[in-house]
């Protein structure tokens, strides 16, 4: 990054380190080249999709191909590949760019992000040279297409469950695969897949499969709620003969492909369902504009106004934190890289590095779209649930983003269980900061003088939030040790309170910044409701943690330490919403 250089905290450390604005990568930091690239993925969206999303839903033959490739034709493909295979060699935060303003294309999305992500990525940090100088051209100018072969009938979640098995053949020439790979995106038309199997049954490898293999086939374009134009078949594999030198990376390490290339797609994902979420609240502010009902445009009704600047506010968060952490996956990739790590070892390294960002912004992003698309249908009223509306294919659109990259669920699993181990290895000091809060629980509050200094009150309030945090998840951790394991339900609440905090602290700085560069605008008020609603938030999550686990004194005591690291100040809450409204009807649309 040439504009800023962030600060370098390793992942999760926020919790336990104080960020500071300045040294903290904002979307106002974006440089020249990257508002260019910018603008140019918004011009294709305008241009290219938008006007034939109809086109994409009737799965009109061969159509999203040619879109496809037109973009790929402008660059669009190519911008996080390396130069040596026709990229254009851009950083990571770049390619975010990509990824959110991109995003709002329904199905073109969903099969862009796939190609350029699961489709391609594979083979560019577990190929051979070999491999490389095969595929990758042809994947990043877009005369081939890429899909991705993990998920099976009775392996969802499971991954490593799967049935697919792939033997090698007497000659010793080629593999042989049996097995079936169910909702493939792009497996309608893609060239090359990357398939998992399990050579004799327990190996668990990677494979790339060319369309025209012998044994290869798929079945029919499922019919799916939403994101209609995504081509979405079963693959289906009968002794298909995959020669040796098409095996990927190694023998038995499939799941380091697997789960490696998961950390940069869900943080791609939560690019993608933000650029969805501010072309939807553009979409909604407009309607509400000139839709009148009682002779009156419905914009000036209160309830409109809260229902749209709610939307913002998330918005606006979830842009924040995804930044935040796409700058330090960005720096991390070129320390990694300039201390004599290779391309692929680098970037994989960095994702690595922010796993619990990469699923908590999963999260984030997609229930922040799943809200503003859902209160998008509401302020369209009965036109909101015609087809004949965006808004209502928007809506349909949004929910598959729940589900896929890894659950919701799952992602909140995860970011408790990887903040414990890092903090079991050492990686995270989270047993001193937790001790140390405890420490505190037990002293007498400071009733001293208020800090008057500017933003002294919210940033106390988000220091609040990650000692309440520390505190569940110790007591937590302390009290079931390793059956905590199997509480998932005190694990989603530590993983609720994990988000909202991460967020929050991401919100504040951003604003914190904002106002020293003399830009404040309406972003205080955004914060501050925010603040106000995460308060209530963190509580009732660490109470139903806490409940779960603890009792008698021991309750009492962490419960009053909760409420009093989630006091928040008395604020007009409606005040401010009406004031985040009114900006959005000025401009006309989202543009904050």
């Amino acid at each position: 990054m040439e504009a800023i250089k962030t600060q370098a905290l390793k992942g999760g450390e926020w919790l336990v380190k104080e960020s500071e604005p300045q040294a903290t990568f904002t979307p106002e930091d974006f440089n020249e080249e990257q508002k260019m690239i910018r603008d140019m993925c918004d011009q294709f969206l305008r241009q290219e999709v938008l006007p034939n999303v109809e086109r994409m839903d009737k799965m009109e033959p061969g159509y999203m191909r040619s879109l496809l490739q037109k973009a790929g034709e402008q660059g669009l493909l190519s911008v996080a590949f390396p130069e040596e295979y026709g990229g254009l060699g851009k950083d990571f935060v770049t390619s975010t760019i990509v990824s959110e303003y991109l995003g709002a294309g329904h199905s073109f999305s969903v099969a862009i992000s796939a190609h350029t992500g699961i489709g391609t990525l594979p083979i560019l940090y577990f190929g051979t040279e070999e491999q490389k100088q095969k595929y990758l051209p042809k994947l990043i100018s877009g005369e081939w297409i890429g899909a991705y072969g993990l998920t099976e009938p009775n392996s969802g979640s499971d991954a490593l469950g799967a049935k697919t098995t792939a033997k090698l053949s007497e000659d010793g020439k080629y593999y042989l695969l049996n097995g079936q790979k169910c909702w493939i995106t792009n497996g309608g038309f893609a060239d090359v897949y990357t398939v998992f199997a399990k050579i004799d049954g327990k190996e668990f490898t990677a494979f790339l499969v060319e369309r025209g293999f012998e044994g290869f086939t798929n079945g029919p374009e499922e019919d799916k709620m939403g994101i209609k134009g995504s081509s979405t078949v079963q693959l289906y594999f009968q002794d298909c003969k995959v020669p040796v030198e098409n095996l990927l990376g190694e023998i038995g390490k499939g799941h380091k492909i697997a789960f490696n290339i998961l950390n940069i797609g869900r943080l791609k994902l939560c690019a993608a369902a933000l650029g969805g979420a501010k072309h939807a609240i553009s979409n909604s502010t407009e309607y509400a504009m000139t839709r009148e009902q009682f002779k009156t445009p419905i914009v000036k009704f209160g309830a409109i106004q809260h229902k749209l600047a709610e939307m913002a506010i998330e918005t606006f968060a979830c842009e924040t934190a995804l930044y935040r952490a796409a700058a330090w996956i960005d720096d991390k990739e070129s320390e990694l890289h300039e201390g004599g790590k290779p391309f692929n070892e680098a970037l994989l390294g960095a994702a690595e590095e922010y796993a619990i960002e990469c699923a908590i912004l999963k999260v984030y992003g997609s229930e922040v779209l799943d809200f503003v698309v859902d209160e998008g249908v509401q302020i369209h009223g009965g036109n909101g649930y015609s087809a004949e509306y965006n808004i209502s294919r928007a809506y349909r659109d949004s929910r598959i983003n729940r589900i896929y990259e890894g659950t919701n669920e799952i992602n909140r699993l995860l970011t408790v269980d990887m903040t414990l181990k890092r903090a079991m290895q050492g990686r995270l000091n989270m047993m001193g900061a937790a001790m140390k809060v405890q420490g505190e629980l037990m002293s007498i509050p400071d009733f001293g003088e208020e800090d008057e200094t500017p933003f002294a009150q919210e940033r106390k309030l988000v220091q609040g939030f990650k000692k309440a945090l520390l505190l569940t998840a110790g007591a937590a951790a302390q009290k079931l040790m390793m059956q905590l394991q199997n509480e998932q339900e005190i694990l989603m609440c530590i993983a609720d309170m994990s988000i909202d905090t991460f967020v929050a602290e991401s919100l504040l700085l951003r604003v914190m910044k904002l106002t020293e560069n003399g830009t404040a605008g309406v972003y205080k008020d955004m914060l501050n409701c925010f603040l106000y609603d995460a308060a209530d938030r963190v509580l009732k999550n660490g109470k139903d943690a806490i409940n779960a686990f603890a009792e008698g004194d021991e309750q009492r005591m962490i419960l009053m330490g909760l409420r009093r690291f989630t006091k928040a100040q008395p604020f007009n809450s409606k005040e401010a919403r009406r004031k985040i409204a009114a900006q959005l009807v000025n401009d006309g649309r989202y543009a904050l």
